[in-house]
Formats: structure tokens, C-alpha cells, sequence
């Protein structure tokens, strides 16, 4: 897939800008051009309609989680670009198109041919390449939404299909409080790891109401284990008040607002009674996931949402108590996926093998600390264990990073950009 463009001038611009911040770092500059640069080139598209479409790297679908993380730190030129805006603006577009093809389905192919994970047990259709329904998935695309109206001031993409696909979100996170006797969506997977599939006939293991909405999987694309998937939830608290806040003071819609802030009050109160949990040695922490019945999971993953990745998505402050008694926790061998090795420490996840770390999860520690020497800390291991591609991978082995799955990843190449861009004091305006 080729560049949509040539090179802006606005990506050119920022790359030199974050050279002239850092000249004792020139390769952090280096990697932080070629990591732009390979989203630009090899994953974005638009389409003749206007629309853009993002594949995740080497996979020709679209995750609406991943599309949105991918552009997220072009954001930032398109401030002064309106090329570069209605680019983003095309991808929420696409989103939403997708989103009322069908709110459960996670990936999309670019047309509707088919391809993907089409034996599924699970309703599917051509245009859907998988179908495991990730509460994030919904909450990517109004946070993209949110951000692009607050750094260029847009809001054309507030429009009918982004005001019918919120409703739509809402009245099934509303429906997915009571998995059990509301929603019909079930997912089963063949022959496959027990991660790939849910239990009980495809409804997933057995949960009663909370106030928080259900989801069948993480934002790895694994089962969860409990149905509460509690950083999402969080997420969707943060994105229904963007939601809110857009409804009022941009669609003069205070029905939506006010069905927003409802459910988000809803959620919270779930995630305050169910998701907080008395540790002995932590003291008082956020739960991943719990069921209602008294199923707690504690751990963290390094896809986000994840524990790790609560302020970076505005849940609450760095400096939250809470949040930091789970984050001791999380980066610590109390989190069964935190690994320690000869080359790195940090975050894994159960998608990819044991003792394997995310630079991804590396880039979250570094975007939620509140020390430089933190951040400069996980940039240089960043750096560190590229294993000479200069890009970044889905995972590494914690004693070798010669040993990885994928030699680039998008998604993660992006957060190592927006880390260095927090490190330089250029950032994505949040509101």
C-alpha cells in the first residue's frame, strides 16, 4: 500500500523540531522520523469517497482501536494542516461507517471481499474481518473525534452518522450491562487457543450486573476472563463525557448529553464498587477484571486500556492514590505479566509468548511517570531494543530482543513517537 502523499511538509517540520529539542539524542530523532514515516507509507489510504482507511501493519484490516492510536500523534501537525486534518477527519468517517455496519466487530476489511476470520460462530458479513467485540474498540473512535475538534478546532466530523453512531454506542454499552438475559452476541472460534474463543457457548464466562457494560475480549484481542474489563470501562467513562460535552456544546443535543452522563455515572458507580479491591501489600488498587460474583483478576496487559494506561486516557491524575498503589503493583511480579530480564523489565501480555515485553506497555510507563529520568530511562531501553530496525515490535524477549514477533508494529512505532513528543514538550491537547 502506498503513501497517500508525499511526505508533508508538516511531518518534515515536527521531525525537525523534536531534532533541535533533543541534540544530545540524534537517534531517538532518528527513530522517532523513521517511525513516522512508516505509518505514513505503509498503512494509510484514503479512498475515493473521501474517507481513509488504516490497515495495522501486517494484517490488510482495520482495527478501529489501533487505526485510531496509529494517527493519533498526527494530530498534532494537523493543526496547521488541513491536508493532515481531513485525513483523520476521513478515518473517523470510515470508523463510523463500520461502527453502524456492526457496533460488536473489532477489524474490517477495506471492501467488502470476505477475507478474515470468516468461519467464526458469530454473525458475520463481508465487510467484517473478525468480530470479537472489545468495549475500547467503541471508545477509539469518539476520543478520536474529541481530539480532533480540540487541537485544529474541526467539527465537521460531529455529523449525522457521528451522532447516530454514538446512540448506537450507548444503547449497547446500556444493553451489555445485562449480558446475561440483554444481548444476543455470542462468539465461538474453532480449533484455535483457549484465548481466541469464549466459554459457555460463546456468551463467555458467567457475570451479574455492576453498572459497569460487558466485554468479550481485551484490547490484545484475547478472551477476558471475567466480563467487567475494568481500564475499558474506564475508558468508556471518559469518552461518554466527551461525548456529553460535544453533545452540548457543539450538536445543541442535550438528550444525547444527558444519555452520556447517565451511563457514565452508571459505569463509575460500577467500577467504585467492583473494580477497587482491598490488596495486602498494595493497599487499595484497581482490579483488570471482575464478574460481579466475587471473580477478581489482578494483573495488567500492555494493549490499552490497560491499569497502566489510566491517566494517559484521562480517567484519573498520575498522581491518583489509587492509581498508584496499581501501578506498584502492575509493575511488579505480583502482575503475572510483568516481566524482569538481562535486557529489559515491563509489561507483556498472554497474546504473545512468555517472558515477551511490549514496547508499547514501555511507552505507556513512560507517558504516565512523573519524572524525566523515568521517561528518558524507558526512551533509551526503547532505543535499546529495536534490534537494529530502528522500528518498533509487538513484543520482545525480556533477556534478547533479537528474539520478537513482528518486526514493526504501528501501533506501538506511534507510541514511541508520542512518548518523545511528551519528552520534548509537544502534546496531543486532551481538552
Amino acid at each position: 500500500m502506498k503513501a497517500i502523499l508525499d511526505t508533508p511538509d508538516s511531518l518534515r517540520k515536527l521531525a525537525d523540531r523534536v531534532r533541535e529539542t533533543i541534540p544530545e539524542h540524534p537517534h531517538w530523532a532518528d527513530m522517532f522520523e523513521q517511525c513516522m514515516l512508516n505509518t505514513w507509507n505503509t498503512t494509510i489510504k484514503r479512498n475515493p469517497d473521501g474517507t481513509t482507511f488504516v490497515i495495522t501493519g501486517d494484517i490488510p484490516a482495520m482495527w478501529l482501536r489501533d487505526s485510531t492510536a496509529q494517527v493519533r500523534p498526527f494530530l498534532i501537525p494537523a493543526s496547521g494542516d488541513e491536508e493532515m486534518a481531513g485525513m483523520i477527519e476521513g478515518l473517523i468517517g470510515q470508523q463510523f461507517a463500520y461502527i453502524a455496519l456492526d457496533p460488536y466487530a473489532n477489524a474490517f476489511n477495506r471492501e467488502a471481499n470476505g477475507r478474515g476470520h470468516q468461519e467464526d460462530k458469530t454473525v458475520m458479513n463481508p465487510w467484517i474481518w473478525e468480530r470479537k467485540y472489545e468495549i475500547d474498540s467503541l471508545c477509539y473512535p469518539i476520543q478520536l473525534s474529541y481530539l480532533l475538534w480540540k487541537n485544529t478546532g474541526r467539527v465537521t466530523q460531529f455529523n449525522s452518522a457521528f451522532e447516530a453512531g454514538v446512540w448506537q454506542i450507548i444503547n449497547l454499552w446500556i444493553k451489555e450491562q445485562n449480558h446475561e438475559s440483554g444481548s444476543d452476541y455470542v462468539f465461538e472460534r474453532v480449533n484455535c487457543a483457549p484465548t481466541d474463543t469464549l466459554v459457555r457457548g460463546g456468551k463467555g464466562s458467567l457475570t451479574a450486573y455492576t453498572g459497569m457494560t460487558w466485554s468479550g475480549f481485551r484490547p490484545s484481542d484475547d478472551a477476558c476472563e471475567y466480563g467487567y474489563l475494568v481500564p475499558a470501562n474506564m475508558f468508556a467513562v471518559v469518552v461518554l463525557r466527551y461525548v456529553s460535552e460535544i453533545a452540548s456544546e457543539v450538536l445543541g443535543n442535550l438528550e444525547l448529553a444527558r444519555a452520556a452522563e447517565d451511563l457514565a455515572e452508571q459505569i463509575e458507580g460500577g467500577i467504585r464498587r467492583h473494580g477497587v479491591v482491598q490488596h495486602p501489600e498494595y493497599g487499595k488498587v484497581y482490579a483488570y477484571e471482575t464478574d460481579g460474583l466475587g471473580g477478581v483478576n489482578l494483573m495488567d496487559d500492555a494493549n490499552v486500556p490497560s491499569l497502566l494506561s489510566i491517566p494517559y486516557l484521562g480517567y484519573v491524575s498520575a498522581d491518583d492514590p489509587v492509581y498508584l498503589n496499581t501501578r506498584r503493583l502492575i509493575l511488579s511480579k505480583t502482575n503475572p505479566y510483568f516481566y524482569e530480564g538481562k535486557a529489559a523489565a515491563g509489561i507483556g501480555s498472554p497474546h504473545t509468548p512468555p517472558r515477551h515485553i511490549w514496547p508499547i506497555s514501555l511507552a505507556v510507563q513512560g507517558m504516565t511517570s512523573e519524572t524525566r529520568q523515568e521517561q528518558d530511562a524507558l526512551l533509551g531501553l526503547l532505543e535499546q531494543t529495536d534490534a537494529g530496525t530502528g522500528l518498533m515490535h509487538e513484543s520482545f524477549h525480556a533477556d534478547d530482543p533479537e528474539v520478537y514477533t513482528r518486526p514493526w508494529f504501528s501501533w506501538a512505532n506511534m507510541m514511541f513517537c508520542e512518548l518523545l513528543l511528551m519528552r520534548c514538550g509537544i502534546e496531543v491537547k486532551r481538552g
